[in-house]
């Protein structure tokens, strides 16, 4: 693994810290720093390895005077189109958390267990799926291989960090000052389904990334698939329903074990002892865990699971970094 200059754009923001955190433990061979960040956050030190790094602004200028080779965004949409280019133009290749380039067909969109080659294909900028797509893809993509999907159900539990600083605020402090930053409602012993903005068709921008994002990594333009996308008073760790069904038959421990095989996937099912994956179980991990797996008897050929993962993590920075640790290698 070759030794590498870093910017981080948006490092003081929740996924920007935990860039730093999976960078760290993941022992990448880092020679050079920059952190970005908004006027607000000047001035912060961040220590990363034992060294203090301090923010500094983002701004055109900064980006060329400090050429590095690789960038990983977390700052938002209109920050990722804005700056994004300017990175591109210096041949920094920029690993973007936002859902600014997710569908741009020249873009790759990658989850390293699922679609790694097509991380090669890039232009200089790669795009990290929506948190809900990347857990979900992990699970799916084994499944398809050994018996094509041929309709998908997503319903998603979604934790509140997945909001950012605001909706950890609001889970917080809503009770206490009565006031919410983030969501239209008290999230505080409730659950919202509304994530995103609504679109004309009725579904919510983010049940929309789902559907789209899934189809590009699993290359099947023509996937049946629907999702509903629900917002639930935890902290952490995104949580998902998945209805599948299938063209081809299958055994049910065959399958349980094939998921037990694949990469990143911990099958964590066995209701006799009550185990089965929760938020809880998943915090602070890489892994996806699977489990509540059981034939739908409704279809010929049908499952349902629960998928959980750490949205934080598998669902933002450790999937970013994963897919810079394939352009390393390479």
């Amino acid at each position: 693994m070759k030794s590498i200059s870093l910017a981080i754009v948006g490092a003081t923001g929740v996924v920007g810290r935990k860039f730093i955190e999976v960078l760290a433990e993941k022992n990448i061979p880092i020679i050079k720093l920059v952190l970005f960040a908004s006027e607000r956050s000047v001035g912060k030190v961040i220590t990363f390895n034992g060294h203090d790094y301090p923010v500094i602004l983002l701004n055109e200028e900064n980006i060329r005077q400090n050429k590095v080779d690789f960038a990983l965004f977390s700052a938002g949409s209109s920050i990722s189109l804005q700056y994004a280019p300017i990175f591109k133009a210096m041949k920094t290749v920029v690993i973007d958390n936002s859902s600014a380039f997710r569908m741009y067909p020249d873009v790759p969109l990658v989850v390293p267990e699922v679609n790694p080659s097509d991380a090669y294909s890039h232009d200089y900028i790669i795009a990290n799926p929506n948190c809900s797509t990347i857990q979900s893809a992990v699970a799916l993509k084994p499944l398809h291989d050994a018996y094509t999907l041929k309709r998908v159900v997503v319903s998603t539990y979604q934790a509140v960090s997945g909001a950012g600083s605001q909706g950890i605020h609001d889970l917080y402090h809503q009770l206490k000052t009565g006031e919410t930053s983030k969501f239209p409602y008290q999230i505080h012993q409730n659950v919202i389904p509304h994530i995103d903005v609504f679109l004309e068709n009725g579904y919510t921008k983010e049940e929309e990334k789902i559907i789209l994002e899934m189809r590009k990594i699993l290359h099947l333009p023509k996937l049946k698939i629907t999702a509903t996308a629900v917002r639930v008073p935890v902290l952490n760790g995104h949580s998902e329903s998945i209805n599948v069904e299938f063209t081809q038959p299958f055994i049910l421990d065959e399958l349980k074990q094939r998921l037990a095989n694949s990469q990143s996937i911990k099958l964590t099912d066995n209701p006799d002892e009550l185990i089965y994956p929760m938020p809880i179980v998943a915090a602070n991990q890489d892994d996806v865990y699977v489990g509540r797996i059981r034939r739908d008897e409704s279809i010929q050929s049908g499952i349902n699971m629960f998928v959980v993962a750490d949205n934080l993590r598998k669902g933002a920075a450790t999937n970013a970094i994963q897919i810079l640790e394939l352009l390393i290698q390479e």
